[in-house]
């Protein structure tokens, strides 16, 4: 007699006891020593392959079609039967094809516009603006990352804690605007955490003409000095470029800032703020010394005109110069200028010569035309 045996057969070994997750991260993950030391960064880190990708039920390297699987059981009044499909030479080609795809570690590409001050770093981006307060939305608003880095603190039962610092300003373009700083664990949350503070410290800026200051002014905050100049329409802004972020959320177009001592760059922001808040109107500056206030443009032949007059004329006796008013009587150091090279030359004397008839021909026609019309008929 035939004695039938049973025997039992356990379908696990090492290579199958572990899931396609858990193999994965053992080639992909960096140690924590690795990860102090700088491991698993950029173009070198690891990325885990799909390899179900390219691949479908059914479909192998014998193609063959299963009623059910991958074709219908009837068509028609038919019944479909197992047939074997031609081969497909390419298919293991067109796997690892696809494969060597996926390994290859690219990075986000970005348009010039939506890029930061340097590479893919985040400041210098927009952020968007603020989360709503109750039914209070931030419509027009968008928010500037200025700074992001780690900070470390140290404490009794966690050792050294790491969290993350990051710094914005939001306002809306029109002159209403603000900053905060953000801490925490995670890159989103301290962004969160920043620009919901920016957007509850809103603060509005008095703009010139909406594109630039109302005057020159100076402000310090901690070592940082900052000298900034009032400019004509369409000359930039020649400043730092945490300033030029500044500017761009407030609404100023037009700015000139030098500075001095600390880069901090918070301490540079909130310097900048600082100047903005107190600097004064032509109103008030009319109220303030009793006297006009009066612009000379050099594209108007420096022809005068009134931009404010004080409601009682009673002028102060000190009769001081309007810059040095407003920088409260400091002077700014500027580089001496030296005369160009082309007046050491010969030709000059001939040129100066030629048109020494007409040097007094501008002075002239500015006076003309600051007289009543009956003078000059």
């Amino acid at each position: 007699p035939i004695l039938n045996f049973n025997n039992f057969v356990r379908h696990t070994s090492f290579f199958t006891k572990q899931s396609g997750e858990q193999l994965w991260k053992g080639v992909t993950c960096v140690s924590n020593a690795g990860k102090k030391r700088g491991r698993g960064q950029g173009g070198r880190r690891k990325v885990a392959k799909d390899l179900n990708k390219g691949q479908i039920i059914g479909l192998g390297k014998l193609r063959m079609l299963w009623p059910g699987l991958t074709s219908p059981v009837i068509r028609g009044k038919e019944l479909v039967e197992q047939i074997r499909l031609a081969d497909d030479p390419d298919h293991d080609l067109k796997l690892i094809k696809l494969r060597d795809k996926m390994g290859v570690f690219r990075r986000l590409r970005l348009l010039p516009h939506e890029r930061g001050w340097s590479g893919n770093r985040l400041p210098g981006t927009s952020v968007g603006p603020p989360d709503r307060i109750g039914d209070e939305h931030f419509d027009g608003f968008d928010t500037k990352v200025l700074e992001m880095k780690s900070v470390f603190n140290m404490t009794g039962n966690m050792g050294r804690k790491k969290q993350m610092s990051i710094f914005v300003v939001t306002g809306n373009g029109a002159g209403l605007a603000g900053f905060g700083l953000g801490k925490a664990m995670e890159v989103k949350a301290a962004l969160k955490s920043a620009k919901n503070r920016a957007g509850q410290r809103l603060m509005f800026v008095e703009r010139y003409k909406n594109h630039t200051v109302y005057h020159d002014f100076f402000s310090q905050f901690g070592k940082t000095k900052l000298y900034v100049s009032m400019k004509p329409e369409g000359y930039g802004l020649v400043c730092h470029r945490a300033i030029a972020s500044a500017c761009q959320v407030i609404g100023i177009t037009d700015l000139h800032a030098r500075l001095e001592g600390s880069h901090n760059l918070q301490h540079i922001v909130k310097a900048f703020f600082l100047g903005l808040l107190r600097q004064k109107t032509h109103v008030q500056l009319a109220k303030e010394t009793g006297r006009n206030v009066v612009e000379f443009r050099t594209e108007n032949d420096n022809f005068p005109s009134i931009l404010a007059s004080p409601p009682t004329k009673n002028p102060t006796k000190e009769v001081q110069e309007f810059k040095q008013y407003v920088l409260d009587g400091r002077v700014i150091l500027q580089r001496k200028k030296f005369p160009p090279f082309y007046t050491k030359l010969p030709g000059w004397q001939t040129h100066l010569k030629k048109t020494l008839r007409f040097r007094n021909h501008e002075n002239v026609r500015i006076t003309l035309k600051s007289l009543p019309s009956h003078f000059q008929n």
